[in-house]
């Protein structure tokens, strides 16, 4: 049987264990295949890619023009693979995956300016465990590229939904097609106030409640998490402020504003630079769920591996996590 070779991004690579097609289809042509049927869209696939959808179109119509048949459906406006195009996805992950790993064993693991991952979070896991996680990723992943946005629950999930982002770490799960959602450890709520005028070793709740309280904006988990808590303790006629920025809360809290509803992570590192601190209340406010939701790219990094170390560093910053730590010592 005579050898088949295979490109990888115009370099030829021989490859044994592959003798499906022949050595002139560019892996391009396959990776552009795989984001239009993940997608469901030519638009969202070449936004991706950042490619025309032009060029995107003609990548799909050269890599059908070489296998000999049609992948996707053109006969209306609604978005189907053919029966072809539905067997190929299969061996397109795999092609993009063995391509993954080829690069990274011949590079030892260091594949520079070829691995992109595109993170999206809540602005209540930024200040908390993000940065500690990426920091990490990137001692595993020396050559990976890292593109952070920073948004609310809603466009989180509709950028991942729509493959702006690969990986979005949010207060609610995904559920469009495609879209994996894992649960993260959920993250404790306190209240904060300003470092000098905090007098008492603990606060009633009347007396949390008739200050000025400000949390996320309305509709958000903390802040109808707040609402039922005070409907529950038969509180009426709270002033709650809907901020949408942590860093504006701060601000407003160290001008002696009021009180703000905040993850304990995020509290205890804003206390070690700024003059705020825990605000003692015996009001609990209820934790914040945290969903990582994901499309897997089969040419970036293994993300369900990396979430393993996204897990250890969200607990690692939970304080019921750090006591257990402490009487297990003692």
């Amino acid at each position: 049987m005579p050898r088949k070779y295979w490109a990888f991004d115009n370099k030829v690579e021989s490859v044994n264990s592959i003798a499906l097609y022949d050595c002139t289809m560019n892996l391009r042509f396959v990776e552009a295949f795989y984001w239009v049927a993940s997608l469901r869209s030519v638009s969202r696939a070449a936004e991706k890619l950042f490619i025309t959808q032009s060029a995107m179109s003609s990548r799909i119509a050269a890599l059908e023009e070489e296998l000999g048949t049609l992948l996707l459906d053109r006969r209306d406006k609604s978005f189907r693979l053919t029966v072809a195009g539905a067997r190929f996805l299969t061996h397109a992950q795999k092609l993009l995956e063995l391509q993954r790993t080829a690069k990274e064993e011949l590079s030892g693991g260091n594949v520079v300016g070829e691995q992109v991952l595109r993170v999206g979070a809540i602005e209540s896991v930024m200040h908390s465990w993000l940065t500690d996680w990426l920091s990490e990723l990137r001692k595993q992943h020396a050559g990976l590229a890292i593109e952070l946005t920073v948004e609310t629950t809603p466009l989180l999930l509709d950028h991942v939904h729509r493959g702006v982002i690969d990986l979005a770490f949010a207060a609610a799960p995904a559920s469009s097609g495609g879209v994996s959602s894992v649960a993260m450890p959920s993250m404790p709520m306190v209240f904060m106030g300003h470092g000098d005028t905090l007098k008492k070793r603990k606060y009633t709740a009347a007396e949390t409640a008739a200050m000025d309280i400000m949390t996320f904006q309305r509709g958000s988990q903390p802040y109808v998490g707040l609402i039922d808590l005070l409907r529950d303790h038969r509180i009426d006629g709270a002033r709650i402020h809907a901020i949408s920025s942590i860093s504006a809360m701060v601000e407003l809290v160290e001008a002696n504003f009021g009180i703000a509803t905040l993850p304990h992570a995020a509290a205890m590192r804003l206390a070690a630079r700024r003059n705020v601190r825990v605000f003692p209340s015996q009001l609990v406010l209820p934790p914040l769920t945290i969903f990582a939701s994901y499309r897997s790219d089969p040419a970036s990094i293994d993300i369900p591996a990396a979430l393993v170390s996204a897990r250890r560093c969200a607990q690692q910053l939970d304080p019921q996590t750090k006591r257990s730590s402490k009487k297990s010592m003692n």
